[in-house]
């Protein structure tokens, strides 16, 4: 009875020192892993945030939108008619390549067919549409009376619901036409106001017009 209790105890004691050791290396990984995601998560903001920034200073400059890359692969990809021209292949690969062929070579394999006449006509309607630098300085051009970067936002939104229109873009585009003398900016106390550029300035023209009133 001695002996095998003593068994037992040394077993015990193995197991017991083999667990904590195992514990101990499993709680290390935990913090090593934890700190990797940390990491990566503070990358990947830092990622996103220049992202948007991108994508606001690419909307302010007139430049068409990023989606366009996606939609050139969908028209490369679902194209039938190569898949009935090279039917014969096996392989579901060649057919992958056969479409990546077609969409690398552009447009022209498309309409030689026939049959994707409607893709073709999508490109010209997107293309057709106005950037938002155009339909800011229309905005503006039409306007009596100077506006807010909140106020041309909320009536472009209104007039193009669409379109994902935010005022930060606005007020980036509107500051874009300033710089480039298409657009002036006054001040009428703590707001600015925005007018184009052969129009008197936002701030001076209310004030001028208020103070004969005021003198009669």
């Amino acid at each position: 009875m001695s002996e095998s209790t003593t068994t037992r105890t040394e077993l015990t004691s193995q197991y017991t020192a083999q667990v904590t050791g195992d514990l101990e290396h499993n709680v290390n990984e935990q913090d090593r892993v934890n700190g990797e995601i940390q990491a990566l998560q503070e990358l990947l903001a830092a990622l996103r945030h220049d992202h948007s920034m991108l994508v606001n200073m690419q909307q302010a400059l007139g430049v068409s939108p990023a989606p366009e890359g996606p939609t050139a692969t969908g028209n490369g990809a679902a194209v039938p008619a190569p898949r009935e021209q090279e039917s014969a292949e096996p392989s579901a690969g060649k057919r992958t390549r056969a479409k990546k062929a077609d969409a690398a070579s552009g447009r022209a394999p498309a309409r030689r067919r026939g049959g994707k006449e409607p893709a073709g006509k999508a490109p010209a309607t997107k293309a057709a549409q106005p950037t938002l630098v155009e339909l800011v300085r229309g905005h503006l051009s039409a306007l009596d009376e100077p506006r807010s970067a909140a106020a041309v936002a909320t009536a472009l939104g209104q007039a193009h619901p669409e379109r994902d229109i935010k005022a930060t873009v606005v007020r980036t585009t509107l500051e874009g036409l300033v710089a480039k003398n298409q657009a002036q900016r006054g001040k009428q106390g703590t707001s600015v106001f925005y007018t184009t550029a052969d129009r008197p300035e936002p701030a001076a023209t209310p004030e001028a017009e208020v103070q004969p009133e005021r003198s009669a």
